[in-house]
């Protein structure tokens, strides 16, 4: 069996039993704890999941031909997190593991970028009202201390991202490149008296920011468009995506940067805030982009920064938020799992084993497979952002004081 060769090789701390198809039970690792337990429910899983590990195993987990006994899903991700950290980490600079690690670098033309969108992001509201905040805030919270809430650690995210915008005048022209469903765009509209221009490729992400900008009364200064961000016109004064150049694609940085300095006022600002490596160019895991975000692909510091120079951009602030996705993951699968049975009679049970695989696996790229989340601040002129970082502290200090006022 080509299963416990491969296995072998991967675990090296702690222990994974693996009980086969036909009652056979194998053995790796140290032998010591921890000790982890898979049943495979098929014999064919012996041969077909060392040849893709990283897909074939989810799949497996996904149709139930493969289950975890004696522990959760999140700690099993956990272990095998730690022990394929260890193993890459070793085998990173053979020649065969750099050509593999730079493959899929595919386009995303207009009319695919729409379909991967409508693939996650149309489906059903309620899903999203399962996990997500009130705000339907679906990247990455800010967390100020481990012990806030979520909702609390979202509404601290726009802040920080706010405090980097430089809105210091009412009516200046914003851009929200990927507006999701509204909450951001809205409270800059809201909290700045910024001139709000969102655009989204979601038909259900357009149609929720629409109301919520109605029912707020901003739709006069905050709207929302179903636009391709290509499609855009400007100039804009501040530019701020969030969690949306995840699924822009290796071969279209440099289309993306361009675009962001053609939109972008000759004193502007704009700002970037996605998923990113620590270390060098590598595919995203094929699972989540098979399932989960087709299309979709995680940059490395060195192919953004490459591609913001060659548009002529500065890089005038950067920030690495490091283990603050893995916890926003983590609220997230807890809430999932706290509504499993609303999750299975809204889809099914490979349903719910599919997201909650998603989230866990996330959650652990986080914080064992090298992903962090990256802010890049960009302008055209060097003299675009006040010299030192203390506007971007007053400005949270002020709005988190005003927070704590208003809540008393």
């Amino acid at each position: 069996m080509l299963l416990p060769i491969v296995a072998s090789r991967i675990i090296t701390r702690g222990t994974l039993e693996v009980i086969h198809a036909d009652g056979r039970r194998t053995r790796c690792g140290d032998g010591g704890p921890p000790h982890h337990t898979i049943r495979l429910h098929d014999r064919r899983l012996d041969w077909w999941l060392p040849l893709n590990p990283h897909l074939h195993v989810a799949e497996a987990y996904v149709d139930g031909t493969l289950t975890i006994e004696g522990s959760d899903l999140r700690t099993f991700l956990a272990f095998i997190g730690e022990n394929l950290q260890r193993y890459e980490q070793a085998h990173r600079h053979r020649p065969l593991q750099r050509v593999l690690r730079r493959l899929r670098r595919q386009r995303n033309p207009v009319g695919r970028a729409r379909r991967n969108v409508a693939h996650h992001y149309d489906l059903s509201g309620e899903l999203y009202d399962l996990f997500l905040d009130s705000d339907r805030q679906y990247s990455c919270a800010y967390f100020t201390s481990p012990e806030v809430s979520l909702e609390q650690a979202q509404y601290d995210k726009k802040v920080h991202l706010a405090s980097k915008l430089l809105l210091d005048r009412p009516g200046l022209k914003v851009l929200d490149i990927g507006s999701g469903w509204g909450g951001l765009g809205l409270y800059l509209a809201a909290e700045t008296g910024a001139d709000v221009t969102g655009v989204t490729l979601s038909v259900e992400q357009h149609k929720r920011s629409e109301e919520r900008a109605r029912a707020q009364g901003l739709a006069r200064r905050c709207r929302f468009h179903l636009r391709d961000y290509r499609h855009e016109q400007g100039p804009y004064d501040r530019i701020v995506s969030v969690g949306m150049f995840e699924h822009v694609g290796k071969r279209n940085y440099d289309e993306f940067f361009r675009k962001v300095a053609e939109l972008l006022s000759d004193d502007g600002v704009c700002l970037l805030h996605s998923i990113g490596r620590f270390d060098e160019p590598s595919p995203i895991n094929p699972f989540i982009r098979k399932y989960i975000f087709p299309g979709a692909d995680i940059p490395s510091l060195s192919e953004v920064t490459t591609a913001i120079e060659r548009a002529g951009l500065l890089v005038t602030d950067l920030e690495i938020l490091r283990l603050h996705y893995a916890e926003t993951l983590r609220h997230w699968y807890q809430r999932v799992e706290a509504n499993r049975a609303r999750l299975v009679a809204l889809y099914d049970e490979r349903f719910y084993r599919m997201w909650t695989l998603y989230l866990a696996s996330c959650e652990m790229g986080f914080r064992h497979q090298g992903l962090m989340v990256f802010q890049v601040q960009l302008a055209k002129r060097v003299d675009a952002v006040p010299l030192t970082r203390d506007y971007m502290l007053d400005w949270e200090r002020d709005r988190r004081a005003y927070q704590r006022i208003a809540a008393e």
